[in-house]
């Protein structure tokens, strides 16, 4: 439809999650539009991230080194390890600034139906950091999907027998909700999880 280069650049957008056609369009028109400078330094942002970035040996979160920065403080908790399916996850948690412990992304959730089991996780890599750091409790921030119910259940399942204490966040209610607009499910985990005042 375009000229090559500028339609190539359209279908390579286009392939980015949440990205539509008509956005990529409008962000390469964006970028044909803009300085020189600007295009060539976005550029080499993409292929300085490509080139420098990597997966942190320990918790598998994204690092620029071989640990990430999260695993190289030491004023991090690292007998307390929060997991998550996703790197992006950790940011989620960390904005909330109430975690000082360490993480473990696990690259996934348990999903049977599309064949992914424990082999295809990082979990191999938990039991061995369980044993050789001394983890004493994992915290599951899987999303409350069936998926991630069912990785946080086959966690404790694993580990619960290894002296580890296996808790799983809340969910339920949001702070400032109205009982109105809640949905059955939930309200339902807002019951179950309640806490005594």
């Amino acid at each position: 439809m375009f000229e090559g280069p500028v339609q190539r650049l359209i279908d390579e957008l286009a392939r980015l999650p949440g990205i539509g056609r008509k956005s990529a369009q409008r962000l390469a028109f964006h970028l044909l539009a803009v300085d020189e400078t600007d295009a060539r330094r976005l550029a080499q942002a993409i292929i300085d991230m490509r080139d420098q970035v990597g997966r942190c040996r320990r918790c598998f979160n994204v690092a620029a080194g071989e640990e990430c920065s999260i695993c190289r403080d030491p004023r991090r908790d690292p007998t307390v390890v929060c997991v998550v399916e996703r790197a992006q996850d950790i940011v989620v948690v960390e904005r909330t600034q109430e975690f000082r412990g360490r993480y473990h992304v696990l690259e996934g959730v348990l999903s049977p139906i599309s064949g992914i089991g424990p082999a295809q996780l990082r979990i191999a890599e938990l039991a061995r950091r369980v044993e050789e750091e001394g983890i004493v409790e994992l915290i599951v921030a899987t999303n409350p999907t069936v998926e991630g119910d069912t990785t946080a259940m086959w966690l404790a399942t694993e580990f619960k027998p290894k002296g580890v204490r296996v808790s799983r966040l809340a969910s339920g209610l949001p702070v400032g909700g109205d009982l109105d607009y809640a949905d059955e499910l939930t309200l339902g985990r807002a019951l179950a999880g309640r806490r005594d005042l």
